[in-house]
């Protein structure tokens, strides 16, 4: 079984494709309105910005937290500062010997993000 697609609420289609493009270092894959849909490509699962889809918690894998919540600009709203959340021992749940960094922003919809990033122990 593979992930195919995840649908996040969006009210503005436009204001949502700036907000994504911008966290995403991305164009949209696709964008129909009428009825309401826009799409992204996260490496192969599709990003569906819907108005009519509810809010989803949507955890995104970044480089860095802290680079990419500076890319998006003093606008953006930091519900939880980067911090480390777990230092991955093993590669259970991640690369072994390095630190899970996260941190979760507001999008421009009102949703919640979550931004994880992986950094080699020190």
């Amino acid at each position: 079984m593979q992930l195919v697609q995840i649908a996040q609420h969006a009210d503005d289609l436009e204001r949502a494709a700036a907000f994504y493009g911008g966290l995403l270092d991305a164009e949209p894959t696709g964008y129909f309105d009428p009825p309401g849909l826009l799409f992204f490509d996260l490496d192969g699962v599709r990003l569906l910005l819907d108005q009519k889809a509810p809010s989803s918690l949507l955890y995104l894998r970044v480089d860095n937290v802290h680079e990419a919540i500076e890319r998006l600009g003093a606008d953006v709203e930091v519900v939880s500062h980067p911090h480390v959340i777990f230092t991955h021992e093993d590669d259970t749940l991640g690369p072994a010997n390095h630190e899970e960094w996260q941190a979760f922003i507001r999008d421009s919809e009102g949703n919640t993000i979550g931004l994880i990033a992986f950094q080699r122990r020190r």
